[in-house]
Formats: structure tokens, C-alpha cells, sequence
């Protein structure tokens, strides 16, 4: 079960400040570079796939979450200092933050709580997932301080930093996906569109606190997809392609910006218009950096992101009743959850704005909008009324 103290952890990460002691041409915030993390981890793993290595995609994702739940429990450790207490007391700082997450973890499962302790405390549980996560988390790191570098070539220890972060990514060249993202622009490419959706504030037109980006919202879209795949019992290739679906479901915004809701409904076809476009951008722009054996599934998590859908004979249909194909040969999506699971973003964003402090009428007005509709979700194994109802 997610519970309200579940949901404010997660987004607390989007007030959690990085690189806080250098110049920084913007602020960067921890739930975006989890999200990047989590993205560059996919790519990594695509390539090992490529070259034949077996990956536990659930593993990968579940190892993301538990890091991520880590990071947020221990934020306030300087890298260096993370590094140094964890290479002599790994095992007592993780059952610290074990502890603290208890409650929330139990809350969702007690195999979920289990698998999370396992993955902390146990060097050799999802071991080869674990280290395709810590080359993501170097790699995500080096493109931060890529950007934060000229504007702090004067401090003092910057090249030392630099020399640390690049001997880092170099530590991991035994993945192939790292060779191929350092040597090849084309696929590094990739990874620094999906980054660039860090700079892109959601809500652009409302003042609001925390200003959460396209980025980081893509990551709780995800993280509470994942969550609610496992109440419903759906089956691992769902869990799969919800999770994905719901990390990519804004990727197209990397070309189009964030086109605000009220301006899409009230033009008569201007979301079909838009789609088509985004589909056109997709395919010239983006999906030219990638290997062309992801395409399919790439556009399988972002076209029709938010209908129930499956592949049988390998053709891709919308589908009423998803749960008709809770098996791992239809491929299926659940694309209305994605759907709510993203309309349920929004709705914590503007309630937490709300909580802080900041009242407008347009975030009360959302809130409203957003209640009404989507507390009307129907399904067999949960009732959203209830996560709705925690901010109410």
C-alpha cells in the first residue's frame, strides 16, 4: 500500500539541492538526477542486452527505487564522505537507512521490504544490476559537472574533482554501453536530450514550490506506476513496460516543450495535431541516436502512452480490458495507469505548492479538476480515492 508518508519521501527529493557548495548556473535537484540515473541505467543495460548478457530488468528497476530511497535518507553526505564512511561502514549505514524506511517499506510489502533489504545489505544480490546502477550514477554525475565546470575553474580542488569523476566512469569500461556512450556522439547524444528535460519547469506559467521539472516528474510517474503494478499482481513483462512507459511517457517534450493542458483542450484537434507532430520529431530526431533494434519498443512506450495496450502477432492494438492479458506474451501495457499515475503527480505538485504556502487559482483550480476526474479510476485491485484523499 502507498501511503502518504511514501509519497512525501519521494518528492521531498525535489527540494534536496546538488553541487550546493559550487557556482551553479542553475539549481540542480536530486530527484532529477535520479531520474537521469535511472534513464542512463536503461541505456546501459540495453547495450549489455545487445551484447548477450542476461539482465533482471526487475532487479535493475528495483535497485533504482531502493538507491534512490537511499539517497534521499543520507543527502546530506558530500560525495567524498559518502564514499569514505561507506567503504568502512556500508553495512551500519545501510541498516540505518533501513530503519528509517521500515515503515513505508513494510507498508508496501513485506517481500518488497525484504528484496530492499537484501539489495543493501547483500554485495551479491542483483549484483551485475547494481553495477550497471553505479556506472549510470557516475555517468549522470560527469554530466552535471560538465555543466557546472567553467563556471568553477578557479576553485580550488576542481581539477582533482574532475580527475575523480572521469577515473570513476573509466572504472566501469568493462560495460560496453560506457565505451559506446564516451566514443559514439550519436548514442551520448541520447542521453544528453533526456537530460536537457531538467531544464524544462512543469507548471511554467504558475509560481510554485518546489519547482519540479519534466525530468524528475517522469521518475514519480514511474516509481508510483511500478508500485501499483505490483498491488494489482500484474505480470513481469507488465511490470517491465509500465515502469519504462511511464519513465519515457514525456520524452517527445524534449522537442515540443511542455504544451499546457488548457490550450490543448480548448482547440478543437489541436492534441491530434500535436501528437502527429511529436511522432514525426520522434522518429527524424530522436530515435536516430538510439540502436535501431530499440526503436520498436521505444515508440511501443510513448505512442498511445496513455491506452491499455498489447502486441499479439506482432501487431500493437488498444485492448479494453487489460487484465484479460496479465501475461508475459501479450507485452502489455496499462496505459490508463499511466495515465493516473501521472494526473496524480500534478495533483501532489499542486498540493504540496498549496501546503506551502503558495495559493493561487490556478493550482486550486487544478487540485479541483484533477480530483474530480481521476478519483473516478476504477480498479478490481486498488482504490486511488484513497491516495487522492491523503492531500485533501
Amino acid at each position: 500500500m502507498i501511503t502518504k508518508d511514501l509519497i512525501l519521501k519521494i518528492f521531498s527529493a525535489a527540494n534536496i539541492l546538488r553541487w550546493n557548495d559550487h557556482i551553479r548556473p542553475l539549481d540542480f535537484y536530486e530527484i532529477d538526477k535520479q531520474a537521469h540515473k535511472i534513464i542512463i541505467a536503461y541505456i546501459l543495460a540495453k547495450f549489455e542486452e545487445n551484447n548477450k548478457k542476461n539482465i533482471d530488468w526487475i532487479k535493475l528497476i528495483e535497485g533504482g527505487i531502493f538507491e534512490f530511497f537511499q539517497r534521499i535518507m543520507l543527502t546530506d553526505l558530500k560525495p567524498e564522505i559518502f564514499r569514505e564512511i561507506m567503504s568502512k561502514k556500508e553495512s551500519e549505514l545501510n541498516k540505518w537507512v533501513l530503519s528509517n524506511l521500515k515503515d513505508i517499506l513494510n507498508a508496501i510489502g513485506p517481500d518488497f521490504a525484504e528484496r530492499c533489504e537484501n539489495y543493501l545489505l547483500d554485495k551479491h544480490y542483483a549484483e551485475f544490476e547494481r553495477r550497471i546502477l553505479s556506472a549510470a550514477h557516475c555517468l549522470s554525475t560527469r554530466w552535471e559537472f560538465n555543466i557546472i565546470y567553467p563556471w568553477n575553474s578557479m576553485l580550488y580542488g576542481i581539477e582533482k574533482t574532475k580527475q575523480e569523476i572521469e577515473g570513476t566512469v573509466i572504472s566501469f569500461e568493462d560495460l560496453i554501453g560506457i565505451s559506446k556512450l564516451l566514443i559514439n556522439r550519436r548514442y551520448y547524444g541520447f542521453l544528453d536530450l533526456c537530460g536537457q528535460l531538467r531544464f524544462q519547469q512543469r507548471w511554467a506559467q504558475t509560481f510554485r514550490t518546489p519547482k519540479t521539472t519534466v525530468l524528475g516528474h517522469m521518475l514519480s510517474v514511474a516509481i508510483f506506476a511500478y508500485l501499483l503494478s505490483m498491488e494489482m499482481n500484474v505480470s513481469k513483462v507488465r511490470k517491465y513496460n509500465n515502469f519504462y512507459s511511464s519513465l519515457f511517457h514525456d520524452l517527445p517534450e524534449i522537442l515540443t516543450k511542455d504544451i499546457i493542458s488548457p490550450v490543448k483542450s480548448s482547440i478543437p484537434d489541436l492534441d491530434d495535431i500535436i501528437k502527429q507532430y511529436e511522432t514525426k520529431q520522434v522518429d527524424e530526431k530522436i530515435l536516430p541516436l538510439i540502436p535501431e533494434s530499440w526503436h520498436k519498443e521505444i515508440q511501443y512506450f510513448i505512442k498511445d502512452e496513455f491506452a491499455d495496450k498489447i502486441i499479439e502477432n506482432g501487431v500493437q492494438k488498444k485492448v479494453e480490458d487489460i487484465d484479460n492479458f496479465n501475461d508475459d506474451k501479450y507485452n502489455a501495457i496499462d496505459g490508463s495507469l499511466v495515465e493516473v499515475c501521472d494526473k496524480f503527480c500534478a495533483y501532489i505538485e499542486a498540493s504540496i505548492a498549496i501546503e506551502y504556502g503558495i495559493s493561487s487559482p490556478i493550482l486550486a483550480k487544478s487540485k479541483k479538476k484533477l480530483y474530480d476526474k481521476y478519483t473516478q479510476f476504477k480498479n478490481k485491485k486498488f482504490d486511488l480515492t484513497k491516495l487522492f484523499d491523503y492531500f485533501q
